[in-house]
């Protein structure tokens, strides 16, 4: 994950996902830490698994930490 961009996950919205952000580029949606994995690896960042977007201060949670999911 070393020099990996930052990650931006935003609060959840009225369906509950929470849109993820890297480098100013939107991802996609997240329902849980999970789909938040799936998007990072789909945009070729390797190396993440759940346990690293709850703890690295690479993710910027906003509106809500990790469990927050709507």
């Amino acid at each position: 994950m070393a020099g990996q961009p930052r990650v931006v996950v935003y609060p959840p919205d009225e369906d509950g996902g929470r849109r993820v952000r890297v480098a100013g580029t939107l991802l996609g949606r997240a329902f849980s830490l999970r789909d938040v994995v799936a998007l990072l690896r789909e945009a070729g960042l390797r190396g993440w698994e759940e346990r690293d977007v709850v703890r690295t201060d690479r993710v910027q949670w906003r509106g809500g930490g990790p469990g927050e999911w709507g």
